[in-house]
C-alpha cells in the first residue's frame, strides 16, 4: 500500500481487506485496485467505458464476473454461469480474482472516500503519449516510474522500495503509487470518472476513478 503526501511516498505492506482499511483509517482517499462494485447480470457500464479509454491496452483490465459466478465453487462452474448471463465464459485471470473480490464484497468500507481505481488507466493518464511494455518487464517498469516522476521523488520511492525487506515486487509498488495518485486526483476533483452510478446488491455505485 502506497500513501501519498506532497510528492513523497511511504510504503506499506498489508495482506487483508481488514488491514488496508484499518492502516488508510485517516486518509482522506483510498484508491483500491479492485472491482468494489459486483454486477447480477451483464458488464458494468465502468468497465466498458475504461476499456475504450485504454484502446490498444485494454485487455489490461479484467472484467468483474456477474455476482453467482464470483461465488462459484470452480472456474468451470463460473463459465457456466457466466455464460448464461453474459453469453461469454469468464478468464481464468478474472476467475483468480474472486477471491479478493469476495473479500471486498463482505467489507464494509466507507464509500464516500473509498474509491476503486485501474493503475494501467492511471499511468496512461499520466503519460498518454507512452506505449506502454509489460510492467513485469525492465523497460515496462523505466517507462511507469517515468510517467510517475512528474507527480513523486522517484528516487526517494526507490529508496523507500528497498528499505522493506521481502518487499513487493517493483509492478505491484508502482501499481500502488498510481491507485495513490488518482485517489488524490478525485479527491481534488481532477480524476476522470467513469460509470453511470448503477448500484449493485450492496449499494455502491459503478465508478472506476483514474
Amino acid at each position: 500500500m502506497a500513501r501519498l503526501h506532497e510528492g513523497r511516498v511511504s510504503l506499506t505492506l498489508v495482506d487483508t481487506v481488514a488491514a488496508v482499511l484499518d492502516t488508510t483509517r485517516d486518509c482522506a482517499a483510498v484508491g483500491v485496485d479492485m472491482p468494489l462494485t459486483v454486477p447480477d447480470a451483464g458488464v458494468r457500464a465502468s468497465e466498458l467505458q475504461v476499456r475504450t479509454f485504454l484502446g490498444p491496452a485494454r485487455s489490461s483490465l479484467f472484467p468483474t464476473p456477474v455476482r453467482d459466478a464470483v461465488w462459484a465453487a470452480s472456474w468451470e462452474d463460473a463459465c457456466v454461469i457466466a455464460r448464461a448471463r453474459t453469453g461469454k465464459a469468464i478468464s481464468k485471470q478474472s476467475w483468480y480474482l474472486t477471491d479478493h473480490i469476495r473479500a471486498w464484497d463482505a467489507a464494509d468500507p466507507d464509500i464516500a472516500r473509498v474509491i476503486e481505481v485501474h493503475p494501467e488507466s492511471s499511468f496512461r493518464a499520466l503519460a498518454p503519449a507512452t506505449r506502454f511494455t509489460s510492467k513485469k518487464r525492465a523497460r515496462g517498469i523505466a517507462q511507469r516510474l517515468q510517467a510517475l516522476s512528474v507527480v513523486v521523488d522517484v528516487p526517494a520511492l526507490l529508496e523507500a522500495t528497498s528499505a522493506i525487506e521481502d518487499g513487493p515486487a517493483m509492478d505491484d509498488v508502482l501499481d500502488a503509487v498510481a491507485a495513490a495518485w488518482s485517489a488524490r486526483r478525485w479527491l481534488g476533483g481532477e480524476a476522470l470518472e467513469f460509470g453511470d452510478g448503477t448500484r449493485d446488491r450492496r449499494g455502491r455505485p459503478d465508478l472506476i476513478v483514474v
